[in-house]
């Protein structure tokens, strides 16, 4: 079967079943003749029914046993095949997951992307770990990523993937993905010491240069009877290559001017993703950041079937970004301000085009859980957890910027402190039988969004001085779920759910220096049926069906984060709906190499009403550009899975996958209708090859592809290999690993191999060499 048959099939009947049907047939016979070999140090998952259970490590705390769409990969896998600098990286060959990570150490736009959502929605997805919400859901976007930052490579033990909204245990942003990292702890007393550095060779425009930085990281812990304890810490210094530029469209004007500092240069015969050509007067965005992790978990066994934990973390950052000018006067000048001439033609140089910054933050999050199996039919658990933007402040230029004193002159101050959000989770199941097993729980998460912007007299280091703007708003979410998982029969297994939430947001607030409006409260409900169904026809082929239904929230900085003029908030609106969305997915799975491989198949689909955008509002006069509905937006696609064992122990994961997702309906941009949906790429493919040379050596090979997106509602960027576009890409990456010996191991690898230069609105990272060193003692 061609991809053009399956983009076909997709695209204009989306009959799940005959798609089904023929994906059984063609591979039959190929899957059979896979040979009958294991790799020795990945543990071998019992499939039954469509479920899961892993063997030799802790239990998932995900719903395994619900017959959808479930990935995992271990600590140790991602130690032998992956160059990972931090845990986002643990994603980067699961089917259908991309994070939008720029650079390493990115700590603001590193998105988690899934099937039907973008590299832009952060909201559609939810990140744990341990059970601990890494999720930021104070906004939606590059500036509310997941924070990776609290879980170090060193410290997973596993991470596990259930893919869609169907477990009523979790809210409406599942509607992507729910990814859990389950980190280890000791059995007895242990210490591991982790020295790591990388370096990328970066040719962009003007600059040619290198970049990179190191990291070191400690764990120390143990176990003492029913007490054990364990300690990381990790200090990652990095610096990226330049992320945007200063670029000014070709003026109009084809009459030669003399007004104005001729300059060289600029970069010319260059377009922007609208096709209009440009100049780039600059790189800018070139940042350094500097990270510090603290973790401390404490766990304690009150009996056999009691045990608590509890989980102190830090993560603290400075970051200084910084412009350099591509722009020369005739006697070697490096020009910043004013008016320039470019090939005869002026432009005006304004106050942020070369303009530095710096951020400074300090988070703290706490987690407790607690868990008891009181009888072989009961158990029940509580988790409570608090995340605390205890500092958050940026600082930045205002004014333009000279070649002598970049690092004076007047700013601002955005501080986003005591900012941060809880929650609690109190969850039971009951075994009624071997057969039936009833699971159900109550959960509050509350969010609190603050931001004040502040003039100071100096950027760098001045107080803060007049107000310019305020924003804050909460908003909570009060759910109470249940969740009935039935094995009807040795060869049926069905599971039922439900969530009834009650949403409210209140104590908005936006403010500018003379006017404050106080925004309303608001309290709505919702109910999110989940339905999901497994046949095994056969020890050898499973066949799995999901439905469910997402309701995702507007975020409080969408709600709340807009500017005043006169008396209305015109950024952004307080009355947004939420996205509502209908998700489904029917699925074949085939075990190969008697369960040591698996092929699989899944059709998806997803139908979004009320989907949230920053756009223009073409409906009102004059336009407006805030955060919208936009009406619907269609998703159907197909994904392919295949795992197996190889000859000769040659281990192999891959998938591919195809999604079609269109904007149906938007009152307020019609030029979209009928557009791609931004940031889902039609195609998605990634194949990780591991191969052990012998019991200490051994080497990977993955390549990772994105097809043709966009980042328009209207899809008017069709020149994807510029700044703000969205590029297709076809990147390979190698990793070796030596094992000295119990004690000491040694990896080194690459990413980017090929140098690949691509595109997701800033630039991605060009060829980069990892080495670490990790010693266990």
């Amino acid at each position: 079967m061609t991809f053009f048959n399956i983009k076909n099939l997709v695209k204009n009947t989306f009959n799940i079943t005959s798609i089904t049907t023929a994906l059984a047939v063609s591979t039959l016979a190929q899957a059979d003749t896979a040979k009958n070999t294991t790799h020795s140090d990945i543990p071998t998952p019992i499939k039954e029914l469509g479920t899961i259970t892993v063997l030799g490590e802790s239990a998932s705390p995900l719903p395994t046993y619900i017959p959808s769409v479930f990935e995992s990969v271990t600590g140790k896998q991602i130690a032998q095949t992956i160059n990972a600098t931090d845990s986002a990286d643990a994603l980067k060959y699961l089917p259908s997951l991309t994070v939008r990570k720029r650079y390493i150490g990115d700590y603001n736009h590193a998105v988690l992307a899934s099937r039907a959502s973008g590299t832009g929605n952060s909201a559609r997805s939810l990140v744990y770990a341990d059970g601990i919400l890494l999720s930021n859901l104070l906004g939606n976007g590059a500036s509310y990523t997941p924070r990776w930052g609290l879980v170090t490579p060193n410290e997973i033990e596993r991470v596990d993937v259930l893919y869609g909204p169907f477990s009523a245990a979790y809210s409406g942003n599942s509607v992507g993905a729910v990814v859990d990292y389950q980190t280890r702890m000791p059995k007895q007393f242990e210490g591991t010491i982790k020295l790591g550095t990388f370096r990328q060779s970066n040719q962009q425009y003007h600059v040619n240069d290198h970049f990179g930085g190191h990291q070191a990281s400690v764990s120390l812990g143990s176990k003492v009877g029913r007490f054990s304890w364990l300690m990381n810490a990790e200090r990652l210094n990095s610096s990226s290559q330049p992320l945007s530029f200063a670029t000014r469209l070709v003026s109009s004007s084809t009459v030669p001017t003399t007004t104005g500092v001729a300059v060289t240069g600029a970069v010319l015969g260059q377009s922007n993703p609208q096709n209009k050509p440009w100049v780039l007067l600059g790189a800018t965005g070139q940042s350094n950041t500097q990270q510090q992790h603290l973790k401390i978990k404490l766990a304690y066994d009150f009996s056999k079937k009691t045990h608590f934990d509890y989980t102190l973390g830090l993560w603290d950052n400075e970051a200084n970004t910084t412009a350099h000018s591509y722009l020369k006067n005739t006697a070697g000048n490096v020009i910043y301000s004013g008016n320039i001439i470019v090939a005869g033609r002026q432009y005006a140089l304004n106050a942020n085009d070369f303009g530095h910054s710096q951020y400074k933050s300090q988070h703290w999050i706490h987690g407790v859980n607690l868990k008891n199996k009181t009888s072989e039919t009961f158990n029940w658990q509580l988790a409570a957890s608090m995340y605390r933007y205890s500092v958050d402040e940026s600082r930045g230029q205002s004014t333009q910027v000279l070649p002598v004193g970049q690092f004076a002159g007047a700013g601002r101050i955005t501080d986003l402190g005591g900012s941060g959000w809880q929650t609690f989770n109190a969850k039971a199941a009951w075994r009624a039988n071997t057969m039936h097993t009833v699971e159900f729980g109550v959960q509050q998460e509350q969010y609190q969004s603050r931001s004040q912007v502040f003039n100071t007299p100096n950027w760098v280091s001045g107080a803060a001085g007049t107000h310019i703007s305020k924003n804050t708003g909460n908003t909570k979410l009060l759910s109470l779920w249940l969740q009935d998982n039935w094995k009807i029969s040795s060869v049926w297994h069905a599971t039922l759910g439900t969530r009834f939430e009650q949403w409210q947001a209140s104590n908005g607030l936006a403010a500018n220096a003379n006017r404050s409006i106080v925004l309303g409260k608001r309290k709505e409900y919702y109910v999110s049926p989940k339905a999901a169904l497994a046949y095994q026809a056969s020890p050898l082929w499973v066949l799995k069906a999901s439905i469910g239904r997402a309701v995702r929230m507007p975020t409080a900085t969408e709600l709340y984060q807009g500017n005043v003029t006169a008396n209305a908030i015109v950024n952004n609106d307080p009355n947004l709906r939420p996205e509502q969305s209908l998700t489904y997915e029917l699925t074949t799975e085939r075990n190969l190499n008697q369960g040591s491989g698996l092929l699989r198949m899944t059709a998806f689909g997803e139908r979004t009403r009320d989907a949230l955008y920053n756009q223009i509002n073409y409906a009102v006069s004059p336009n407006i550009t805030n955060i919208q509905n936009v009406g619907a937006i269609h998703t159907k696609g197909i994904e392919f899975a295949y795992q197996a064992t190889l000859f000769r122990d040659l281990n192999v994961s891959s998938s591919l996958t195809y999604a079609d997702s269109i904007i149906t309906s938007n009152s307020n941009n019609p030029n979209s209708i009928g557009k791609k949906q931004p940031r889902v790429p039609n195609w998605r493919a990634n194949i990780l090859l591991t191969y052990p040379f012998n019991q200490q050596w051994s080497g990977s090979l993955g390549v990772r592809y994105s097809g043709k997106q966009y980042g328009q509602l209207d899809n008017s960027d069709t020149n994807s290999k510029a700044f703000f576009g969205f590029s297709r890409y076809c990147v390979a990456d190698v990793r070796t690993q030596y094992v000295y010996s119990k004690h000491l191991t040694i990896s080194a690898g690459i990413d980017n191999l090929n140098n690949a230069q691509y595109w997701a609105f800033h630039p991605y990272p060009h060829r980069t060499v990892h080495v670490d060193i990790n010693y266990v003692f």
